[in-house]
């Protein structure tokens, strides 16, 4: 009998898509096997009602329920701002046909299912959390959604359902700075990138509560923005008025949602056990069939025999205890120790981190060791932790008590992580490697989520542990900066309290192997298992091999060099000075700004949200066609760069112990998967300018060896030949032609033999212009001609070599089909904003058409870097760089032939087997005792 809602009944509602995207990204792919029908997420899902159900007995559950849903993408705030969520990810093409089925098994369970187009799930839970608390009732909003904290308050509490956390009005006060009626007036202010509402630009949470706090409500404050004193938030919210008003009307949920149903549709109901059993039985999950039945005292439904032969078995879903970091145990002598070893053997594999005084690897101690073998089943090794004040006589000094000593503690785990059968298992795995091998342990085969995640999503997302953790476990780890603390007071890992480290470092293992359970089965169902096994894991150990043997740098050629670019500088800015007809800040765009667009009324000025002019890169290349004082500025902007950047901070990156710098290399750095390398980055040093290429002549190679460079000559152009299927190109390429002259011959109809410097150029510009997608305004800011000339270029060139166009729309309509785009060796990038509106689409296409080319010779180059230590092995050579197309290694000095030889073998035959390029590949070589000889 329907139950009236009235005083005493108690709403739940939950947030559906929370559910659904929260239990798609937290377990591993399922398939039914029956038809391979993704239900992975279907999967989590019922398992998820199921414990909501069983959990929600007692004096406090329940009386109504319903489960909330998103219908389709198009809402009212779209009419109102048609970029509204215009940034949000697609849909991944495994979840699409499981929505339908969530709904499917929310009916199952009995429990009420609601959505409405042209409305969000928000706004119906917002209509029916004012119904239910006007009728005198009580509401739980299970969700964890910020922009539902603004009903809070009043008989209604939302509930974190995957933290068993409830937020009430004192949460939402601690989260906003505000109570739940000025939640919108704050997140109107402060707009919201997730959703893309837009805000008031550079005001976040706590500045726009600040606000709200102290003027009371969104219109009061618009209303006296003349009375702020700070003047750029004055003019801001004064500039933005329309756009602030604008984003309130997006965040403000509708209570008058016109539903079609009442609350006492909503009453709680037992589910039918023949209706709810035998979905779970088509669904094909076994254990939960067999658990419901058990509970209902009923017999399962026999599950009908499927034919599996010749394909693999789905994987399992995995069932993870909540993350506790108070269950994690502090491992303080060698019994404790070996009852973690035994436990590893017995698994096979371990994740594996390491707690350090720093992040130089080459400089900081070894702190701790964590490990964890299971889900919830972890610990940590404490080994160098300090004794606390009042410990010790000499605190600072002296070891904290309830610590292996650190020989014995590496002896008894050198074994385990030297073991070929077990599998080490880490995020950017390589940083512990490079430690542990500092101490004499060499930590093989490896497996690292860190590198998992880049091959399966690239493009998507970050691939750091905290925003994969949050991502895929909904769990944030412990804060480095709640143990270390910030600025002048900031302490090292050997200084925080055993029982606090404990936690946090078993927490990054624990979390680890989590991440491994739900990545690697992802491997296979995506299509990306040959990308992860022999381009990412396989180069990690190389790469940590390079960075340790480091590239010698003179520090007296960098010193050198400093000064001389200063005295330049000095030089320019009397120029400019000159110029400007006053002295000013040339470091300053604000009064660069003013002296160009004000006082020397040159055209073109846009100013900012700021309020100041733009004087980028782009702006000043322009002016300088016009003024010389633009192109001074330029020219003194490259030399305060290379200064600050390369001659004065490589000298910080000198290691005083070996007298080389250590680069670290990223594998995740660039969605193409090109490399990138930071502390210091070697991978932009300039090589267009006299000044940028003398910056190699501090590199330099060791008494007795020299440095030899090879590089792949036009690897991009060769490759979009292969790509694009370019006979004109192929050929010149082939015949081993002047490739831009062959190019400026075929578009200009110039025989080669008149071939002009001019022409060439022209030629170069635009080989590889089209392959980063440039426009004819682009190529004509780099030729300095006129824009319609430029653009008749390009035409001409398109008409010429047909097949190039061809490859972009055709790469073009891939990326919009599939949500991705890929190399030759199936790398996949992913464009989530290809088929976006504005500029932002305009660049994910040029990105997009690129993507395929530098990501194929970036998998080149890797490819040879993985098989350059076997085959470089008995010459007496090192491989220390690697920059964009380039290899640079040290040898000795009666080597340097044999090393050439063998090197460029290995990177010209790099793409065979797997890929047979119809160019040949080519590389450059040259050596020298410097780089810049060298190269």
């Amino acid at each position: 009998m329907t139950q009236q809602f009235g005083k005493g009944c108690h709403l739940h509602l939950i947030d559906g898509s929370a559910f659904i995207f929260r239990a798609y990204h937290a377990l591993p792919p399922l398939t039914r096997k029956s038809d391979r029908l993704p239900v992975g997420a279907v999967s989590g899902f019922c398992n998820m009602l199921h414990r909501y159900v069983e959990g929600n007995t007692g004096p406090d559950a329940p009386t109504h329920v319903a489960v909330i849903f998103d219908k389709g993408s198009h809402t009212f705030r779209n009419d109102l701002y048609d970029l509204y969520k215009a940034n949000r990810e697609a849909m991944p093409e495994d979840l699409r046909p499981q929505i339908p089925l969530t709904r499917r098994a929310t009916e199952a369970f009995n429990i009420a299912c609601k959505e409405l187009e042209g409305f969000e799930a928000d706004d119906i839970i917002a209509t029916l959390s004012c119904q239910a608390r006007e009728a005198g009732g009580r509401v739980t909003i299970i969700s964890s959604d910020k922009d539902l904290m603004q009903l809070v308050g009043g008989g209604v509490e939302m509930l974190d359902a995957m933290k068993n956390l409830r937020i009430d009005v004192e949460g939402v006060e601690a989260k906003f700075g505000v109570g739940p009626d000025r939640v919108v007036d704050v997140q109107a202010l402060a707009g919201d990138s997730v959703d893309n509402v837009p805000g008031a630009p550079g005001i976040g949470i706590k500045t726009a509560a600040l606000l709200i706090n102290e003027y009371g409500t969104l219109e009061e404050l618009l209303d006296r923005a003349e009375e702020i004193k700070q003047p750029k938030r004055r003019q801001t919210l004064i500039d933005n008025r329309a756009q602030i008003e604008l984003s309130k009307k997006l965040v403000q949920l509708d209570c008058d949602t016109p539903l079609d149903f009442t609350l006492d549709d909503l009453e709680v109901k037992d589910p039918d056990a023949d209706t709810l059993l035998n979905f779970l039985n088509e669904m094909e999950f076994r254990t939960l069939t067999k658990r419901i039945a058990d509970q209902m005292g009923v017999d399962a439904p026999a599950l009908p025999e499927v034919n599996t032969q010749g394909g693999e078995d789905a994987p399992e879903t995995v069932e993870m205890p909540e993350i506790d970091t108070s269950k994690y145990e502090m491992v303080s002598d060698a019994k404790a120790l070996q009852v973690w070893i035994d436990r590893i053997y017995e698994r096979g594999y371990v994740a594996v981190d390491t707690e350090t005084t720093g992040l130089d690897e080459m400089r900081v101690d070894l702190v701790g060791i964590c490990l964890a073998t299971d889900p919830g089943q972890a610990c940590y090794v404490p080994l160098n932790h300090k004794a606390s004040e009042g410990e010790g006589l000499f605190a600072s000094d002296s070891l904290a008590e309830g610590q292996m000593a650190e020989a014995e503690a590496l002896d008894m785990l050198k074994p385990v992580f030297e073991d070929p059968s077990i599998l080490k298992i880490g995020q950017n795995m390589k940083y512990d490697a490079k430690i542990l091998k500092r101490y004499g342990v060499t930590v093989a085969p490896i497996d690292d989520t860190m590198l998992l995640s880049y091959a399966l999503n690239a493009g998507l997302h970050q691939h750091g542990m905290d925003a994969l953790s949050d991502r895929y476990l909904d769990h944030q780890p412990i804060p480095i900066k709640d143990l270390l603390g910030s600025g002048k007071s900031m302490i090292t890992f050997d200084k925080v309290p055993l029982d606090k480290a404990t936690a946090y470092a078993a927490e990054d293992a624990d979390i680890t192997l989590r991440l491994w359970k739900v990545l690697k089965p992802q491997l296979h169902a995506k299509k990306v298992t040959t990308v992860y096994e022999t381009l990412e894991r396989p180069l990690s150990p190389v790469l940590a091999q390079m960075e340790m043997h480091g590239i010698k740098v003179d520090r007296d050629v960098l010193s050198r060099m400093s000064n001389a670019f200063a005295q330049k500088m000095a030089g320019l800015e009397a120029e400019i000075h000159e110029l400007a007809g006053e002295n000013f800040n040339v470091g300053s765009p604000k009064q660069l700004g003013e002296i160009l667009f004000d006082k020397m009324g040159m055209e073109g000025g846009k100013k900012g949200k700021t309020g100041a002019y733009a004087t980028g890169a782009d702006v000043l290349e322009d002016l300088a066609t016009e003024h010389e004082l633009p192109g001074r500025v330029l020219d003194w902007r490259q030399l305060s760069k290379l200064k600050s950047t390369y001659t004065d901070s490589l000298q910080e990156h000198i290691n005083p112990e070996t007298g080389r710098v250590h680069t670290s290399y990223v594998q995740t750095g660039a969605n193409t998967g090109r490399l990138a390398s930071t502390d210091p980055n070697l991978q932009n040093i300039p090589v267009r300018t006299e000044e940028g290429r003398r910056i190699r002549e501090a590199f330099i190679a060791d008494d007795g060896k020299r440095l030899v460079s090879l590089d792949y000559s036009q690897i991009e152009l060769r490759i979009l030949a292969h790509i694009a299927d370019i006979p004109a190109l192929k050929e010149a390429f082939a015949e081993g032609q002047d490739i831009h002259a062959a190019t400026a011959s075929e578009m200009f109809n110039v025989p080669m033999e008149d071939m002009t410097p001019e022409i060439r150029r022209q030629a170069k510009a635009i080989n590889f212009g089209v392959i980063y997608g440039i426009s004819g305004f682009g190529l004509a800011r780099n030729l300095r001609i006129p824009r319609a000339e430029a653009q008749g270029f390009i035409d001409s060139y398109f008409e010429r070599f047909p097949g190039i166009r061809d490859y972009m729309d055709a790469t073009t309509e891939f990326g919009k089909a599939n949500g991705y785009v890929q190399t030759l060796f199936g790398r996949r990038i992913h464009t989530p904003e290809i088929a976006a509106k504005g500029p932002r689409a305009g660049f994910a296409r040029r990105a997009a058409i690129n993507a395929p080319i530098q990501g194929t010779a970036a998998d080149i180059i890797r490819r040879a870097m993985i098989r350059m230590p076997e085959a470089i092995e008995k010459l007496p050579a090192k491989m220390l760089l690697q920059v964009h197309d380039e290899l640079i290694f040290e040898v000795d000095e009666a080597a340097v032939d044999d090393l050439t030889e063998v090197a460029r073998k290995v990177m010209e035959t790099a793409a065979a087997p797997a890929v047979k390029i119809d160019v040949p590949l080519v590389v450059d070589a040259g050596s020298g005792h410097t780089w810049a000889e060298a190269h």
